[in-house]
């Protein structure tokens, strides 16, 4: 792994529920000191929606608070900055404040040269103006197919990314095809896994969570965020054609979820700690992946795959071709029939035994061995 570097990235906000940004970078921090920037805009903001003036307003709030450490090595800051990453003049002062910004910061933490990472691709316009000796993008999805975000610009933006930065890591073997043609040193990066942390869903100390310690088995679990590109009338459908299953749902709602809302055997029970998600899974006779399949969705991978397959869960996915990676694992299936009986033969299959295989074949997939093999590449791009 990389030992005493400065890290400063651009990602997501901290204090949203972890996924790779967060992952990669903790471990990162462990031998090197990180300053991780909040969300920079991916769009410009509607002052119309209730939702983005929240965003304004917490942003303001973290802004106040200063440079906020959450790890012995690791610290968290919100700039202030103009929400219009397409806006050249917008991006001429972000540009401004950020070096000065960077530079005080770095001051105050003692982080001398520095190595920039980024996980958003509207930050391209940043790469190589704030000083860092080594560039990294770290691409997660394929940005430029978020039905939310002006696709071409992100694209055009990405393509100026990949042809600055001095590597890049692509999470899926798709993302890493269409991304190497833009840079020679782009290399596959998978999602690890928070092992320890869901293999307790095995030890029979860990107790269930008690909005779903009532509910009557078999249960069909998900958890993450509930957007666009999940599949509500499959859920739904599933949920319809086995009344006496429960389907229980964990995450925050970024769609409407009327149509689930009132099936009595669906549970919505909201965002939960990441830290009781192991009881959540202990709960779960069935893992759900369902996704729909499209242009977005073609580039996923999943974390919620190897957190399922680590707590021993039996897993039924839509069909995303990263998942196909381990259908020796779980069942990928290519209709709502199909579904239903992948999740039966689950139910009536799953047996101790199976789970704890399932587990240990996690065990080799940790977040510190796919960031050890990224320090690796780092290191033989720089010659170090």
């Amino acid at each position: 792994m990389l030992k005493g570097e400065n890290i400063i990235c651009f990602a997501k906000d901290w204090s949203e529920d972890p996924t790779s940004n967060n992952h990669v970078m903790r471990l990162l921090a462990r031998d090197n000191k990180v300053l991780w920037i909040n969300s920079l805009a991916m769009r410009t903001p509607s002052l119309a929606s209730g939702k983005d003036l929240g965003k304004i307003a917490n942003k303001l709030k973290s802004f106040m608070g200063g440079v906020t450490q959450v790890e012995p090595t690791l610290w968290v800051y919100t700039p202030i900055v103009l929400p219009f990453p397409y806006s050249r003049s917008a991006v001429w002062v972000n540009q401004f404040i950020l070096k000065l910004t960077l530079r005080l910061l770095r001051l105050k933490l003692g982080m001398g040269r520095f190595q920039l990472w980024t996980f958003l691709p509207t930050s391209s316009v940043y790469v190589g103006k704030l000083g860092e000796d080594l560039s990294v993008y770290y691409c997660t999805d394929e940005f430029s197919k978020f039905s939310y975000l002006d696709s071409a610009r992100i694209a055009e933006m990405e393509r100026e990314m990949l042809e600055k930065v001095d590597l890049v890591f692509a999470t899926a073997h798709s993302l890493l095809e269409s991304k190497k043609r833009h840079n020679a040193n782009a290399f596959l990066a998978s999602h690890g896994v928070d092992y320890e942390h869901f293999r307790r869903a095995l030890d029979e100390d860990v107790e269930l969570p008690a909005d779903v310690a009532e509910i009557k088995q078999p249960i069909l679990g998900f958890f993450g965020l509930i957007h666009n590109w999940i599949d509500i009338e499959l859920l739904a459908w599933l949920a319809e054609q086995r009344p006496e299953w429960c389907v229980v749902i964990i995450g925050q709602a970024n769609i409407s979820v009327s149509r689930l809302a009132r099936l009595p055997n669906v549970r919505l029970l909201g965002r939960k700690p990441y830290e009781e998600l192991p009881g959540y899974c202990k709960a779960f006779s069935v893992g759900l992946i369902p996704f729909v399949i499209n242009d977005l969705t073609a580039h996923v991978n999943p974390i919620k795959l190897r957190e399922y397959l680590s707590a021993g869960l039996p897993v039924v996915s839509t069909p995303l071709p990263e998942v196909r990676f381990y259908d020796h694992l779980c069942s990928v299936v290519d209709s709502r029939e199909a579904f239903l009986s992948a999740c039966d033969a689950a139910i009536r299959e799953d047996a101790p035994e199976a789970r704890i295989r399932r587990s240990k074949a996690m065990s080799r997939e940790t977040w510190e061995q796919k960031v050890e093999e990224i320090g690796k590449h780092i290191m033989d791009v720089r010659g170090t």
